[in-house]
């Protein structure tokens, strides 16, 4: 029997390694040890419901595991053979209890591909890797492929990027190959900003492995003989684990010199990056990792002609190399088989905002922005009505109900007014302010530009401006006028793909909320109730009973009146706090 319990960061952080401890202590305890293993895994996905144990091989999922839980676990279900009821999985829409993961909705529609390991191996141990197809990728292309032979299998494949670009992965390992050059170098993009995302940590935290390999594997394609990981530093765990697997991977000949008694050499170095948005796009990372200041270059050249130290440099991200082991050993057709015509295979997303089953899903491209909110997130929490999805993350657009039965792939969000991304998609519900959401990703892109072009430099600034003008009521639609103009300007002017896409959530909810804007504007009224300068919380006469509670929480003391009588707001102190709103039980105060 194995007990696999997620340490993914998640998990990690709701005690999960405690409750690993306990699972151990208690399984050497009662005798165990040889009949049952207890085995720290990568993530397993369902965010949401962590910490989580899986038993196999049963396949029992366990949901929000406590430490404490581990006697009662170990006592009832493995010695037993009793599941711990309480543990189960409860789907949140009907309310069934399910005890297997592959019948819970989260599971059923995806295929793991890019995650296939991930809260299934031990993450810190190369033979679990070994044991499930590990390396052999790399066998076969070191000793039966040539260079031009494993780079045709790539394009063959259809894999396009996964860093929110979606270039052919096979054109651009075949753009480096033919480069002439005495050195060239592989570098892993893991730098992952996009606010809420969380794909390449998870990877990189449960099956390093993979990406060591790929990356190998494209050393030898492009005629390299170094690679780098760029990650930035506030992901600790997933900087331990590829460590760990570096060192692992040396110690089996299977990094650095004379690879497999194949005569290639090939090794891997690890650089930090200091969690600058601006350096996921590959120019501003090479210039990071050279120790200049992170700001994208003009192309060409590009990084396949003169990148890292003028070398001819191959730049993918952690998504894309988890996938390339896989084409190998189950082959191109194979992989070409999943996802649309012109978007193979599938794609991780970090789901996340106001939806039941928040967490890391992958899905075959070409699956609805339905079918992923509302089968395998688990619809809209506490019932609310959906009102936007955000893919794509700040350089994305948010697309709304009449988008729901979109195809999800590169061509298809962009036609929409989105984009793919590296992968975020943040739910949103009917009390969310779309001029605030705008505002809000603006604001993140005017802190993470570099500086270095005045369209994203200035032009995003001016339009957080006008932003702001709106959503306090002070608003014109002159102003409404300017907020879509600058916005094209910026796209079509700025240097790098952070400035070309900043104004994509303005413009797509100005696109499809236009009258959220003209609310704003014209009634000077927030729909949603989100902008607190449009807010006004006001007491409902008929309803309120003089039980005091507002005027006793309020912190500037702007309510007022006696015990048992009618009370009153006095809207020029009021800093719409919203405190009074939450504490009053008799619905007697209102948000208008």
């Amino acid at each position: 029997m194995h007990i696999l319990v997620c340490g993914g960061t998640g998990c990690h952080a709701s005690s999960s390694n405690l409750l690993l401890e306990n699972l151990r202590e208690q399984v050497a305890g009662k005798d165990l040890a040889g009949e049952v293993q207890v085995i720290a895994t990568g993530c397993f996905g369902f965010c949401e419901k962590g910490p989580i144990i899986k038993i196999i091989p049963d396949n029992t999922f366990y949901t929000q595991v406590q430490p404490a839980d581990a006697t009662e676990i170990i006592e009832e279900h493995v010695i037993k053979g009793r599941q711990v009821g309480r543990l189960l999985y409860k789907d949140p829409v009907n309310k069934e209890v399910i005890s297997d993961s592959r019948k819970m909705g989260f599971y059923k529609k995806q295929i793991r591909v890019a995650l296939r390991n991930c809260g299934f191996i031990d993450p810190e141990n190369i033979d679990e890797y070994i044991a499930a197809d590990g390396y052999s990728a790399l066998g076969k292309v070191l000793t039966s492929m040539t260079p031009e032979q494993a780079t045709k299998e790539i394009i063959d494949s259809g894999l396009r990027g996964r860093g929110g670009g979606g270039f052919s992965t096979g054109i651009k390992w075949d753009i480096a190959r033919k480069v002439q050059a005495d050195q060239k170098y592989v570098v892993c993009n893991a730098d992952e900003g996009d606010p809420g995302a969380f794909m390449d940590r998870s990877i990189l935290e449960g099956d390093p492995h993979s990406v060591i390999e790929a990356m190998i594997i494209n050393g030898y394609c492009i005629g390299a003989d170094w690679g780098l990981v760029y990650i930035r530093a506030e992901y600790p765990l997933a900087i331990e684990r590829l460590k760990t697997a570096l060192g692992q991977a040396r110690e089996y000949g299977l990094l650095g010199e004379d690879i497999l008694g194949t005569g290639f050499n090939f090794d891997i170095e690890i650089r930090y990056g200091a969690g600058a948005f601006v350096c996921g796009e590959e120019t501003a990372l090479i210039q990071s990792m050279e120790g200049h200041r992170g700001e994208p270059t003009f192309k060409p050249p590009f990084p396949a002609q003169s990148g890292y130290l003028g070398k001819p440099t191959n730049v993918n991200n952690v998504e894309t190399f988890a996938n390339i082991p896989v084409i190998f050993n189950k082959g191109a057709e194979w992989f070409a088989s999943i996802g649309t015509e012109k978007s193979k295979g599938t794609k991780v997303f970090a789901l996340a905002g106001k939806i039941n089953n928040v967490g890391l899903i992958e899905v075959p491209m070409g699956t609805t922005l339905r079918e992923v909110i509302f089968e395998i997130g688990g619809g809209i929490k506490d019932g609310k009505k959906f009102k936007a999805v955000q893919t794509g993350g700040p350089s994305g657009g948010c697309l709304t109900e009449k988008h729901l039965d979109t195809p999800i792939d590169f061509d298809n969000l962009l036609a929409s007014g989105s984009m793919m991304g590296s992968g975020g998609m943040i739910v949103m519900d009917e009390d969310d302010c779309m001029v605030s959401v705008a505002r809000f990703y603006l604001d993140f892109t005017v802190e993470e530009s570099c500086g270095k072009c005045t369209p994203c430099r200035v032009g995003n600034k001016r339009l957080y401006e006008l932003l702001d003008v709106i959503s306090k009521g002070n608003g014109t639609h002159k102003d409404l006028d300017k907020l879509r103009n600058l916005g094209e300007v910026i796209k079509d002017t700025s240097l790098c793909g952070l400035g070309q896409t900043s104004p994509n959530p303005v413009l797509s909810t100005m696109d499809n909320f236009w009258d959220e804007y003209l609310a704003h504007v014209e009634d000077h009224r927030c729909p949603a109730g989100q902008c607190k300068d449009l807010i006004r919380y006001e007491v409902v006469a008929e309803n309120c009973v003089g039980c005091t509670a507002c005027a006793r929480n309020c912190p500037v003391n702007c309510i007022s009146g006696e015990r048992k009588e009618v009370h009153f707001i006095d809207q020029s102190i009021c800093i719409k706090c919203g405190v009074c709103f939450m504490k009053c039980k008799f619905n007697a105060i209102s948000v208008s």
